[in-house]
């Protein structure tokens, strides 16, 4: 049974910065691409970034520059480092593993989630 563990939410101001952490269980991440989606309160969860492997990522336009997903496999677990962060980044974070041969910025492209963590920015 594969399981993710996020953690690593909390509040923080404005300009500041968090690092989320999602541990797998169940699953080697290495053999798969790890997603971040968010969901702010009344909308859509949102495609964040994804990790392929080590060395490739995708962002969404609006996170670009400011937050870096990597990975340790050896611990397998995925990391999502945000900087520069702003209100609007206000949103429960949630990791998850890609289904092969899928859109890499659609929920229904991920099949294991986990129980999402807390991001708070204050102005």
């Amino acid at each position: 049974q594969v399981q993710l563990v996020e953690s690593g939410g909390g509040l923080v101001q404005a300009g500041g910065s968090l690092r989320l952490s999602c541990a797998a269980s169940g699953r080697t991440i290495s053999s798969y691409a790890m997603g971040w989606f968010r969901q702010a309160p009344g909308k859509e969860r949102e495609f964040v970034g994804v990790s392929w492997n080590a060395d490739t990522t995708n962002y969404a336009d609006s996170v670009k520059g400011r937050f870096t997903i990597s990975r340790d496999n050896a611990k397998n677990t995925v990391y999502l480092q945000m900087n520069s962060l702003k209100p609007e980044d206000t949103a429960v974070y949630y990791c998850a593993t890609k289904n092969p041969r899928s859109p890499y910025d659609r929920r229904l492209s991920y099949d294991y989630w986990g129980q999402g963590t807390q991001v708070t920015v204050s102005p």
